[in-house]
């Protein structure tokens, strides 16, 4: 008895051709396998091959970066306010290994974060675990700048100077020769944006980076940039990485909306759960172990809990409860639910928060159009212009 394996199972998702899942040969006998029927072993351990496959494939799905034919895992990892800071980094290899493992194939980063040692210690896991560089993507931002406070003129901003020194310095902390994803992190009302975007462009033709794009940016500042990189045959940003969560929807939703067709924009969108709000950990106080309690989070702990916002995520804490599955998920699957979205980008500082936070692929499914339609009455965000107060 033999299996063809060309013929007889699917071809192979992404997730399937992980590096420690492999087949010797395409043609496998099963009599000379030790699960082979002549065996003692009991015929409920027994499996097939695609029985294998499927104990070893992640539920992670994989979309395109908006027309980009880029593959992105729509559950990506991110580092901010965790690697270099918050967590040891024991912690940060534990959480890159289990975002891996899970399928996520996207870590995002920048020189802002922990003023660079964000980027030194996700550089140094990522040589030391040495996963096929055509199996991960990586990216950085910039515009805050790494130095510290004061900073030098030239050491923040998206002037020639400043983007060409500092994604250099970003693939050395990486370890890496070319970023995936480069980002400007804000928009820079003192450098034009033409002279962002050629050097952006020329990035990308050194082959230093693959796709550029931005963060928080306007319609308007990346409908510029596109049309500037049109207009001189330079390279046009890919994607953008805005906040979205059941609080902010304006600019996904409502701003971005013509941009999707007409550019193809892509989305990488960040603080999904709102900077926990969103998990139900506040409900009840400010847990003493929360970030949102350090004296250096201060502005974001005003702008996260209020009272009122907390009645509505109570409330949807009743919902997720019907449906069988945490608060965090529920807002995580209800971020993948958009189309629009490429991939959410999640933090962590345990492996068990990141492995709750996986199952949100799985969930989306429970998504409804009657279930969207109760969330959007529980919180009343669903976007009506096209403006956005809610930044931050």
């Amino acid at each position: 008895m033999t299996f063809d394996l060309r013929n007889d199972l699917p071809d192979p998702t992404p997730t399937e051709m992980h590096p420690h899942f492999f087949l010797c040969d395409l043609r496998v006998s099963v009599a000379n396998l030790p699960f082979a029927p002549s065996h003692t072993v009991p015929n409920e351990n027994r499996r097939t091959p695609r029985q294998i496959r499927a104990s070893v494939r992640a539920h992670m799905k994989y979309r395109r970066l908006g027309k980009a034919g880029v593959k992105v895992s729509e559950l990506s990892f991110g580092s901010w306010v965790t690697f270099g800071d918050q967590v040891s980094d024991d912690v940060a290899e534990a959480l890159m290994i289990k975002a891996y493992d899970g399928g996520i194939n996207f870590f995002d980063n920048a020189e802002g974060y922990a003023s660079g040692r964000s980027e030194l210690v996700m550089g140094k896991i990522l040589r030391k675990v040495g996963w096929p560089r055509d199996t991960w993507l990586v990216s950085s931002k910039v515009f805050f700048g790494s130095a510290s406070h004061p900073q030098k003129p030239n050491q923040y901003g998206l002037s020639r100077k400043h983007i060409f020194e500092a994604c250099h310095a970003a693939l050395k902390r990486l370890q890496v020769d070319y970023l995936d994803f480069y980002f400007c992190h804000r928009p820079d009302p003192e450098t034009p944006i033409e002279e962002t975007v050629r050097v952006m462009s020329d990035l990308v033709a050194q082959g230093k980076v693959l796709y550029w794009g931005t963060s928080v940016w306007s319609a308007a500042e990346i409908t510029e940039a596109y049309g500037i990189a049109r207009q001189y045959g330079l390279v046009p940003p890919t994607m953008e990485q805005p906040y979205y969560n059941l609080l902010q929807r304006h600019k996904v939703e409502a701003e971005y909306a013509l941009l999707y067709e007409r550019l193809g924009l892509g989305t990488t969108v960040w603080s999904p759960l709102a900077s926990g709000l969103l998990t139900g950990k506040y409900n009840d106080g400010l847990p003493a172990e929360a970030r949102l309690g350090l004296e250096r989070y201060g502005w974001l702990r005003d702008w996260v809990i209020k009272p009122e916002r907390l009645a509505k995520v109570r409330d949807l804490g009743a919902l997720a409860k019907e449906l069988g599955i945490s608060q965090t998920v529920l807002a995580l699957a209800w971020c993948l639910a958009n189309p629009h979205v490429s991939t959410v980008i999640l933090g962590a500082s345990r492996p068990s928060q990141l492995e709750e936070n996986l199952a949100a692929s799985d969930s989306v499914e429970k998504l409804t159009p009657e279930i969207l339609q109760r969330i959007d009455d529980i919180m009343g965000t669903k976007p009506k212009e096209t403006d956005n107060a809610d930044n931050h």
